[in-house]
């Protein structure tokens, strides 16, 4: 369900592909402990880390730095869930995942709800679609938060995950 990587530009922030350019900034945002565990993935040891997580994972389709446009740099990151790295089962066939992670530094800002709001209206016209998920650990009620923030219900629980859906 991948769709043109288009930039995505908001009130106060950029949507764009992430660049080789961005592994020190990321390095910065993704290796403490409060970010990565949370969302399910393990700190980012060293830029070369951070670079290869560039290459590799943050080069999928939709999958975007989230940019403070005032600054210019890099906070978080938003994007659609590949197929592949989706629960099995867990989300219907016609659905679409959303994930999304914030540097420590900026959350409390609102910044991922207008980023996930920014991608639900462009993901939400796409053909086929039919409802947009979010999937995220019983402990991280900041992902809940904004969940609900941006209109998606609890749908169930299933492995100490939680799935909340938002139709289209």
């Amino acid at each position: 369900m991948s769709g043109e990587m288009q930039t995505i530009v908001t009130a106060r922030l950029t949507l764009r592909p992430w660049l080789e350019s961005d592994a020190a900034e990321l390095y910065s945002l993704a290796s403490g402990p409060d970010v990565g565990p949370a969302a399910g993935w393990p700190p980012h040891t060293s830029v070369d880390n951070s670079l290869e997580i560039i290459r590799t994972v943050f080069s999928a389709p939709d999958t975007y730095a989230v940019v403070l446009r005032r600054s210019g740099r890099p906070v978080g990151c938003c994007g659609l869930v590949p197929e592949g790295a989706r629960p099995a089962g867990e989300i219907s066939p016609a659905g679409v995942e959303i994930g999304y992670w914030l540097g420590r530094d900026h959350w409390g800002q609102g910044i991922i709800p207008e980023a996930v709001n920014a991608l639900v209206e462009r993901v939400s016209a796409r053909p086929g679609v039919e409802s947009l998920w979010i999937a995220f650990y019983t402990a991280n009620d900041k992902s809940r938060r904004v969940a609900e923030k941006c209109g998606f219900t609890y749908h169930h629980t299933s492995g100490g995950e939680h799935f909340y859906v938002k139709p289209v």
